[in-house]
């Protein structure tokens, strides 16, 4: 078998898997602020690029192309013995997903694109940077990545000092063999031909590809969705992990539910109980889910355990809807009821399972016209308030 790039596994070996692409100049602590989550439902593997982290600078030819580089994607999961996967990428680790989607579809279940393109540029200025980097070294480089990776100050902190030590670590045949697959990368006339689940993840302040870039992704592949982070980088997993994380995590989880739970609901108590104990965990989150049964007492068992069964086990794990639509479901019916506690609590809910703050806005928006005004103006106040303790 061919040499393989360095790749990190984690999470329950049973689990769908799920592959994620780095960004070029990163390695794959690039994901680290999304492994946590990504892991309660899939065997993650992180794979580093030639010359970055701990992959040789060799793996591919000099003058490589995006698809040797998804040729070995496809070589880290035949190593594993994964017919299908999961795919995630950042920026060129997205093209490398574009690429197994439209030449592979057979192999991804599911796909996240995240401040990627469909066409990074032309060649001159991709040629030019990998000359200079062969040349001067990837310090060259590092001087432009706060304020393009991510906000400038963001740059003092121990996680945006660590990125850029992965930078000037990277082996300059590595970075310049990378550089040069991206300036013949183009793949604007195969994005209509992809038909595998898309999930397309923009950063606002992105410079590098701004918003306009996964805008042509999302509206060429058919049935994409869009997900634009406020005041995010190039870099938006870690500039802005929250939201990020929460995208990822409800547009995988969507897969992950569908391998683990058969065609029909599970038959008997047990079987519902502990499906509706993890989408409730994954939609409400860990800490509230072990608050609320830390505070379970005799008196309130029957009642924790009739909302785990049914609400959870057998309505919120139904296939039919995602669950960022039964989020919003959610929030209009508790906004019509008046229920604010249980409104606040689902307005994070729906960031944690994919809603921004502006799709957040626009439920509430419509609810004024179908609940009334004053319903609405009481839950913009508190979604205004969870909203801003999110941040």
């Amino acid at each position: 078998m061919a040499e393989l790039p360095h790749h990190r596994l984690d999470g329950p070996q049973d689990a769908p898997p799920l592959i994620l692409g780095p960004s070029l100049g990163t390695s794959l602590d690039v994901w680290e602020p999304q492994l946590a989550a990504l892991t309660r439902t899939h065997r993650v593997l992180r794979w580093d690029l030639p010359g970055h982290g701990g992959s040789a600078a060799g793996l591919v030819p000099a003058e490589a192309a995006v698809d040797d580089l998804a040729r070995l994607v496809l070589g880290l999961a035949d190593k594993q013995g994964w017919d299908t996967f999961a795919y995630a990428g950042i920026s060129i680790g997205g093209a490398i997903g574009l690429t197994l989607a439209a030449g592979h579809p057979e192999r991804l279940t599911r796909l996240a694109v995240v401040c990627s393109s469909a066409h990074f540029g032309g060649p001159d200025t991709w040629q030019e940077r990998a000359a200079q980097v062969r040349e001067d070294g990837t310090e060259a480089m590092a001087a432009g990545r706060p304020g393009t990776w991510f906000a400038p100050e963001f740059a003092a902190t121990p996680r945006g000092q660590a990125l850029i030590k992965d930078l000037l670590d990277t082996d300059p045949a590595g970075y310049a063999a990378c550089c040069e697959a991206l300036a013949s990368y183009d793949i604007r006339d195969r994005l209509a031909g992809i038909t595998v689940p898309t999930l397309v993840v923009a950063g606002r302040e992105d410079p590098a590809t701004p918003p306009a870039h996964a805008r042509e992704i999302a509206d060429g592949i058919p049935g994409a969705s869009l997900t634009e982070v406020a005041g995010a980088y190039h870099l938006a997993g870690v500039d802005r992990p929250g939201p990020v994380t929460a995208a990822l995590a409800a547009h995988f989880a969507t897969a992950a539910d569908a391998d683990a739970r058969p065609e029909e609901a599970p038959a008997d108590d047990a079987g519902r109980r502990a499906a509706g104990m993890a989408v409730r965990r994954a939609v409400l989150g860990d800490l509230h889910v072990d608050r609320a049964e830390a505070k379970k007492t005799r008196f309130t068992a029957r009642f924790q355990d009739f909302i785990t069964r049914y609400a959870w086990g057998e309505i919120w794990t139904g296939g039919t809807l995602d669950r960022r639509t039964r989020s919003c479901i959610t929030l209009t019916a508790l906004i019509a009821h008046g229920h604010h506690s249980e409104f606040a609590m689902h307005v994070r809910a729906a960031v944690r399972n994919g809603l921004t703050p502006e799709e957040i806005g626009e439920v509430l928006l419509q609810s004024g016209v179908y609940c009334g005004v004053p319903a609405a103006n009481t839950a913009f106040g508190i979604a205004q308030e969870v909203l801003a303790e999110l941040e």
